[in-house]
């Protein structure tokens, strides 16, 4: 399975060029089950590497425009009557499929960012008091603008929680936006390389990568860190300790490996842990990000 993850990861990077470790960083989320907020400046790739996953893992794909007059209902759907059948019919939203592009979600208002949290959390939305399952698999994998920029809302502590890993993509090395400007010009996606089928078993090959006491331990070290000490404004939450145990788990498989070690639990942290850690606040009073202090603080050989 190594050798299509590893095609995945190519295919992607045929369009998002030198950007190996966002588009691994992704995959591993998306292999976690987990959502995905990507946050740069506007024309940065964020929507080209959505596409492009939804691609390359061949899954239905959605983009909804968050604009500051989106209401929930033109997500989510809405009950419309039916007069010949003198009866209500439930008309799905694009929330209804497998990879949701929820695009400039800091714009939108909180009450339309909000219906988004009952499908991240519980695989399903609720319109007029019924439950409607979502697709599986369904990721949601959201963009953001910086908060300084005009039109901008921020996400609530309990929306950004949702998500289990914050990427940016930044700008390209020189090389990478030389071979970005000489691409051919149609712009199509990369084929997929996986199916529905592949996709379920790599998710549940996942969850049977083993984490030993000695990692759990680690992890459990590095959350309480941020608990007891008084340098860090958003504490991590057992969500996050989830979040951190599933992503590790996925790191481990995509290196081939079926344990997970100290050095995967490194790897994703910042991804995992800076926007819980910050919270709403963009920039860290630090002069190193967060994450990266909180390395530095909890030895993995303490466990």
């Amino acid at each position: 399975m190594q050798v299509e993850i590893s095609k995945c990861i190519t295919a992607v990077e045929q369009r998002i060029k030198g950007k190996t470790e966002q588009v691994e960083l992704a995959l591993i989320c998306l292999f976690a089950g987990g959502h995905l907020l990507l946050e740069d400046l506007p024309g940065m790739g964020k929507t080209t590497l959505s596409q492009c996953l939804a691609s390359v893992l061949n899954l239905e794909f959605a983009r909804i425009q968050f604009t500051s007059d989106l209401l929930p209902a033109d997500m989510l759907g809405v009950n419309i009557y039916e007069a010949d059948n003198h009866r209500f019919s439930f008309h799905p939203g694009p929330i209804f499929s497998q990879m949701v592009l929820a695009d400039e979600i800091n714009r939108a208002s909180p009450k339309t960012q909000s219906a988004l949290l009952e499908a991240m959390a519980e695989q399903q939305v609720t319109v007029d008091g019924k439950s409607y399952p979502l697709p599986t698999p369904f990721f949601v994998i959201a963009t953001q603008n910086p908060l300084h920029q005009s039109g901008t809302n921020p996400l609530p502590e309990s929306q950004i929680d949702r998500f289990m890993m914050k990427l940016s993509i930044g700008y390209p090395d020189f090389d990478a936006e030389k071979a970005m400007l000489k691409m051919s010009k149609v712009h199509s996606y990369p084929e997929a390389v996986l199916s529905h089928e592949q996709l379920k078993d790599i998710q549940e090959r996942v969850k049977d990568v083993k984490v030993s006491d000695a990692v759990i331990q680690y992890i459990l070290n590095l959350v309480n860190f941020t608990r007891q000490s008084n340098e860090f404004p958003n504490p991590l939450s057992p969500r996050a300790s989830k979040a951190i145990y599933s992503a590790a788990q996925a790191t481990a498989f995509v290196q081939g490996r079926d344990f997970v070690i100290p050095e995967d639990v490194q790897f994703i942290l910042p991804a995992v842990t800076e926007h819980r850690l910050l919270g709403q606040d963009s920039i860290s009073k630090q002069n190193i990000r967060l994450s990266d202090l909180l390395l530095k603080q909890v030895d993995p050989l303490a466990a």
